[in-house]
């Protein structure tokens, strides 16, 4: 599994570089020493798995993951313990307080080897069962798509429905669609995904088409075009 290590201080760098060496199923494919560097490295590498330190001179690693549209499995690496509760808001596999300890790491990269088995394809389509950064201005959520009802395309943005709340991410609904696991959400129209985990009911609509209520109240028309699919879908 392919690693990047990322934290503004060489020596705390290479201390991690060296107790990885005995662990041949990870592979350091990169380092870097700021945050800006690192996402141009995450992108480049797309790795299993990063070390992230959180704070670093100019942007935080929290801030990092914040400005990443996807957002990698990330280790938290820090001398302060105070950051535990915030690191696992963004969904971290893991928090290591510096001088990392050997069997520490050895039970983080446990927890990466089982993350990896229960996800063997990078280019697994996301399930309901998977989280998602949703951020809307200076707000963010990590969001369960089990949890959204309904992603609706408006200009060059996406309105997502979850809870009471109705964040915009600036996204093509063409892009959402291909990676969405297509057993839980149906491209109803040109507008609108909806996940078939939250239709309360289905009704005829007028040219051959359907009304869906889903149990959020919202009323979604599917297409003439997509209704016969959506019925095969939908029945046994």
């Amino acid at each position: 599994m392919k690693a990047i290590i990322v934290d503004d201080e060489r020596l705390a760098r290479k201390e991690l570089m060296s107790l990885l060496a005995s662990h041949p199923e990870i592979e350091v494919v990169d380092e870097a020493a700021n945050p800006d560097e690192a996402v141009e490295k995450i992108e480049k590498h797309d790795p299993d798995v990063v070390f992230l330190d959180i704070q670093m001179p100019g942007k935080t690693g929290f801030e990092m993951l914040e400005e990443m549209e996807k957002v990698p499995q990330v280790i938290f690496t820090t001398a302060y313990d105070e950051f535990a509760l915030k690191a696992f808001d963004y969904n971290a596999l893991d928090y290591l307080l510096k001088p990392i300890q050997p069997e520490r790491l050895t039970e983080s990269l446990n927890k990466v080897t089982i993350k990896a088995a229960k996800n063997p394809s990078k280019d697994q389509k996301l399930s309901s069962k998977d989280q998602v950064f949703v951020k809307d201005g200076d707000k963010c959520w990590f969001v369960k798509l089990e949890d959204v009802r309904l992603f609706e395309s408006d200009g060059n943005y996406i309105k997502v429905y979850f809870d009471k709340f109705k964040p915009m991410i600036h996204k093509s609904l063409n892009a959402l669609d291909e990676r969405l696991d297509d057993r839980h959400f149906f491209r109803a129209s040109r507008k609108h995904i909806i996940n078939l985990g939250w239709v309360e009911s289905i009704d005829t609509w007028f040219n051959g088409g359907l009304l869906v209520q889903l149990k959020g109240g919202e009323k979604i028309e599917v297409s003439r075009r997509q209704s016969a699919r959506f019925r095969e879908m939908m029945s046994l």
